[in-house]
């Protein structure tokens, strides 16, 4: 293929997939012996979405991205590649996001998974960015989404108040003017600490030292390093893309931010000075819902009409790995 001549980036549309059932406070604390305000004093969550038995990661997938090319007037085939960023696939072969393409007769356009935990989203934007950059890609659509309950002990009380179950589909292409879209990106990590935040999938990978009963197969979380972590990173990676952008928060129109916990963004918010109207939380209604949550604030504000072309977006994230990511758009 021949690349096409270098290009902006435009945001065409956006969709999101939440499931019916709510799963509140409520029956929560019944279950682990607590008051519903205990839960949100902690979480800032009051409810959160949670797949039945016959849904999961594909079934909400399939449907923001079929929301994302309603809202943009395309169709499968009109897509050059389609991104699937998740932890809670359901199988390792084919891609989750093999199987969206066919569902919405994409082919021949590529598909992969991506894999960076609560981060995936963000990362998936980037990468989309750089790929339709490089003149190889026209239109790729980019889907952040966990079906998290899946993975989550229901019985463990520190994870099971936090997560739930959420899609976004961002569709993304080449635009005339080369000042549109991803203009400041970063992905990093560090796999030293990941026990703080891990899935095993057998006994030997269950990490020395590690005293919780939760299943083998289900999220293991140490909630106080992660929380340090978060609180601390967050802070870090939004004041080194101010500096090295030069922009000041007047200059940007939201910051959408992984969704982990409402003290974590609150905190955050607080030392950064950053004004309540231009940090999107949803939290309270939706949970976290790890690659799902950037996904599923970026179509709630794009369909809410709080961000629009010509805008200045700044998106933060990060979670298992550890990883963190962030960048900044003009849209």
């Amino acid at each position: 293929m021949t690349p096409m001549k270098p290009c902006g980036v435009r945001v065409l549309g956006t969709g999101s997939a939440v499931p019916e059932y709510v799963l509140d406070n409520e029956e929560l604390a019944k279950e682990h012996g607590v008051e519903p305000e205990w839960i949100e004093q902690r979480t800032g969550i009051i409810e959160r979405r949670i797949c039945n038995e016959d849904e999961g990661t594909f079934e909400l997938q399939c449907r923001a991205l079929k929301a994302a090319l309603q809202d943009t007037g395309l169709t499968g085939s009109d897509l050059s590649l389609i991104i699937c960023a998740s932890v809670t696939p359901e199988m390792m072969c084919p891609s989750n996001a093999c199987r969206v393409a066919a569902e919405v007769n994409a082919k021949p356009a590529g598909a992969f998974d991506l894999v960076a935990a609560c981060c995936g989203f963000v990362y998936a934007m980037n990468v989309a960015d750089s790929l339709i950059r490089s003149g190889f890609y026209k239109t790729i659509a980019v889907i952040g989404c966990d079906a998290m309950s899946k993975l989550t002990d229901r019985s463990d009380r520190g994870t099971s108040i936090l997560f739930g179950d959420a899609a976004g589909a961002v569709i993304l292409t080449c635009d005339d003017d080369p000042e549109r879209g991803c203009f400041y990106q970063k992905m990093n990590a560090n796999g030293e600490p990941w026990p703080a935040l891990y899935i095993p999938t057998k006994e030997s990978q269950v990490v020395e030292g590690d005293t919780a009963t939760t299943e083998i197969g289900m999220l293991r979380m140490q909630g106080k390093e992660v929380y340090k972590f978060a609180v601390s990173t967050f802070t870090k990676i939004t004041e080194e893309l101010l500096n090295e952008t030069g922009l000041k928060p007047d200059d940007v129109a939201q910051f959408i931010c992984h969704q982990s916990n409402m003290r974590i963004i609150e905190s955050a918010q607080e030392k950064l000075g950053l004004p309540d109207d231009k940090v999107y939380k949803n939290i309270r209604l939706f949970g976290n819902s790890s690659s799902g949550s950037a996904a599923l604030c970026f179509d709630q504000l794009w369909q809410a009409g709080k961000m629009k072309h010509g805008d200045t977006i700044v998106m933060l994230a990060f979670g298992g790995g550890l990883t963190w990511s962030s960048s900044a758009w003009r849209l």
